[in-house]
């Protein structure tokens, strides 16, 4: 009775699965749209046959139809041979529109395989969108139909391939903003790429993760004027428009986007085929006379004049260097600028050939110190990559890792004055990275092993291996001994305790953790892998979220203040204070000379933070004024 009423069940279950797939397949089948000239509109297109279907090649705009907010489906065949097929959507005009597309003639590791672009004035500018958020790795099957899912919802899209439950691509922040627009597909129609199989729908509901606002880097120069638009073949692009007679120059305001770049086709079209050209100015104003370091970016050729004078050429077009060079616009040039005291004018000319025209300046030792902050102290060319510190109060020293030194790595002994006391106190130890104290002991994370240091005795007593490490990083103890170490390659935490190491907490809710702190009956850890500080409840291992800084971010430092705030570092250069309920506050920012911020020390007695800059082998301390000891 029982196993017959058991497959009775089964056999209910698997009908009702059928005829719900079925039923999915019917509707499916009934949201595609077919491509005709009732629903499209063709702009050099063929319809044909490829893999056993119907389908498209070439490009078609849907009509009287307009999406803001939902998913875009298609499938698409691909030959590999050189090709450029997409998605265009929220079109507001043949010339303004958003567009994603493939490369699928690259190979899967190729880091732009898979292609955001927003364009302006019909100008395509993929040089000016590149890195995370714009371009991904793909595995793109040839001579065989893929999928293709593109959602959208505000200001964001995301880009799925295969049915995959996670997307291939994430975009942050269109370019256009939020608005409706229309829906395309672009492609060639030289029988590389095809489409078959279109749906769409409007969809408001869908869920995406908050984003942070672009930041642009600290140092940028924003207040740009540019000119209208001159053939090349008609100005000399090697001086200035005083100097070659160019008078009566209309100039217009221009304002950077988020990421610092000044994107020309924002505000003029391509006049042809033909090279074209802009003068850009700014005004620079120096204290003193002095040489200045500023990091550039450009695309495709760039003159750079200050003062009147021309101190830089460059040419950054597309295959210009080599077969292989894309062009792309990103602060990758230095140039020194030899300001005078007082005003100073900076200007370029700037020529288009081919993938958009665009350029971005900054100040490279721009340094963001809050007034709170005064610089007490610094040690240079000392230390090989310092990465941790740790204050010993009882013998009132500091101890510094030194990360990597071939082989000799070592740990260091400074006054919190600044005074060296012994450079290469201990060594023997692989790769240190953070270090502790507890009853007495200075505990420090190396590369397989957990190691136990005497700090009066200057010697290594024990080391505790790490159960199959990844890469062990951070180390904090509570009041009971029981000390924590984070993984940051396993998304794990490492318990010590009674002479046991053991894999305490595994989870994906912890991606990537680093910086470790305990701070009375909770334990909070830096996890790179989204930019956040998450508190852990030790008694239960529940996990929440205090604040996040960005994805990008290597959380680095903690350490607390004893007034229920906390200080946390980003290693790629800031230094943050934090409130208990997860306001921050930005301290400092040295990402534009690339001095980095790694585990620093707060000793609140002193008032004192000490960081470690890692490759710029520094040891700098700031004194935190406003705040009682």
């Amino acid at each position: 009775m029982k196993r017959t009423a058991l497959l009775s069940n089964l056999t209910y279950i698997l009908i009702l699965s059928i005829l719900l797939c079925d039923a999915f397949k019917s509707n499916a089948q009934q949201n595609i749209i077919p491509f005709d000239s009732d629903h499209w509109e063709f702009f050099d297109t063929q319809l044909t046959e490829f893999l056993g279907r119907s389908c498209l090649t070439g490009t078609a705009y849907l009509k009287n139809t307009t999406l803001e907010n939902g998913v875009i489906e298609v499938d698409m065949a691909v030959t590999g041979l050189r090709s450029y097929p997409g998605i265009l959507f929220r079109i507001a005009s043949p010339q303004d529109y958003e567009r994603i597309y493939f490369r699928p003639h690259l190979p899967a590791l190729f880091q732009n395989v898979v292609q955001y672009v927003s364009t302006f004035n019909g100008i395509d500018s993929w040089q000016l969108y590149t890195g995370q958020g714009n371009i991904a790795s793909a595995e793109i099957p040839k001579n065989e139909w893929f999928h293709v899912k593109l959602e959208i919802k505000g200001d964001q899209a995301r880009i799925f391939l295969n049915n995959a439950s996670t997307p291939v691509l994430e975009i942050p922040h269109l370019g256009h903003g939020i608005r409706a627009g229309k829906v395309g597909l672009f492609g060639p129609i030289d029988g590389t790429a095809y489409f078959s199989n279109f749906s769409f729908r409007q969809d408001s509901s869908l869920l995406f993760k908050l984003q942070k606002p672009a930041e642009m880097p600290f140092g940028t120069i924003r207040n740009w004027q540019i000119s209208t638009i001159f053939k090349l073949s008609a100005i000399d692009n090697e001086m200035t428009p005083e100097a070659q007679g160019i008078k009566n120059i209309s100039w217009q305001e221009v304002q950077c986007r988020p990421d610092g770049i000044v994107d020309v086709s924002r505000y003029f079209p391509r006049q042809g085929n033909a090279p074209d050209a802009i003068f850009a100015r700014t005004t620079i104003e120096s204290a003193s006379a002095e040489n200045k370091l500023f990091a550039f970016g450009y695309s495709d050729i760039i003159s750079v004049f200050l003062n009147g004078k021309l101190l830089f050429c460059g040419n950054s077009a597309y295959t210009s260097r080599d077969p292989s060079f894309q062009g792309i616009v990103g602060l990758n040039d230095y140039i020194s600028l030899p300001l005078k005291k007082g005003k100073n004018e900076l200007m370029i000319v700037l020529v288009e050939t081919f993938g958009g025209w665009g350029f971005i300046f900054q100040d490279a030792k721009a340094i963001y110190q809050d007034k709170q902050l005064i610089h007490r102290w610094e040690i240079k060319n000392k230390l090989k990559c310092p990465e941790s510190v740790q204050y010993d109060m009882k013998r009132d020293v500091l101890y510094v890792s030194n990360f990597y030194n071939e082989g000799k790595e070592f740990i260091s002994k400074i006054k919190p004055t600044g005074e060296i006391v012994n450079i290469e106190w201990i060594s023997g130890i692989l790769q240190p990275a953070g270090m502790c104290m507890s009853n007495d002991k200075l505990y420090v994370v190396g590369r397989y092993a957990l190691i136990e240091v005497d700090p009066d005795q200057g010697i290594i007593l024990n080391r505790y291996r790490f159960p199959d490490p990844g890469m062990p990083n951070d180390v904090a103890a509570d009041n009971n001994g029981n000390i924590f170490i984070t993984d940051s390659q396993k998304n794990a935490i490492y318990r010590f305790s009674g002479g046991k190491m053991e894999e305490w907490l595994k989870s994906d809710d912890i991606s990537r953790p680093n910086g470790i702190l305990i701070d009375n009956d909770k334990i909070l850890v830096g996890t790179s892998g989204d930019g956040c500080i998450k508190i852990i409840n030790p008694g239960n291992k529940s996990i929440s979220t205090l604040v996040c800084i960005g994805e990008g971010s290597i959380m680095d430092g903690l350490a607390a203040d004893g007034k229920g705030n906390y200080l946390i570092s980003d290693f790629n250069g800031r230094l943050f204070r934090i409130s208990g309920t997860g306001e921050k506050k930005l301290l400092l920012n040295t990402t534009a000379p690339s001095q980095f911020c790694a585990a620093f020390e707060y000793i609140p007695e002193k008032r004192l933070i000490v960081i470690p800059t890692y490759s710029d082998n520094r040891l700098e301390a700031y004194e935190i004024t406003g705040m009682n000891p």
